[in-house]
């Protein structure tokens, strides 16, 4: 079981940031909550203030823990643990996404998601 953390980031107008996958890797093109993998012997916390700034180079804060799922791919099993959390200081670079977005929760069903990603969507929706 591999886990996984992903970042649901609201600006100052509540809206949400989401970015696209590298067109080079596994589910190339669709939407996620940014976010990767827990490094041994680090927080869930620490984990994706370090994966948000070497994916977009910006800092982040935490906020709250909004859920978790584990999620069964044919080659891994993931357990995605999605964390609310607030922008606090840079300028967005895609480092290693496509593009990316700030969305309000009404246009997320815009947007394609990675299937893992869709509980934290319907999370988000209520």
């Amino acid at each position: 079981m591999i886990n996984v953390v992903a970042a649901v980031i609201k600006d100052e107008n509540g809206k949400i940031l989401i970015t696209q996958r590298n067109l080079k890797k596994a589910q190339g093109g669709l939407w996620e909550f940014p976010g990767g993998k827990i490094e041994p012997n680090e927080t869930r916390e620490n984990a994706i203030v370090r994966e948000i700034k070497e994916e977009l180079d910006i800092d982040i804060e935490v906020k709250s823990y909004l859920s978790e799922k584990v999620f069964n791919y044919p080659e891994k099993n993931i357990n995605l643990i999605a964390l609310e959390c607030k922008k606090i200081n840079g300028e967005i670079r895609l480092l290693e996404h496509e593009d990316y977005k700030w969305v309000s929760k009404n246009e997320l069903d815009n947007f394609q998601f990675a299937p893992a990603d869709l509980f934290i969507v319907e999370r988000i929706k209520v």
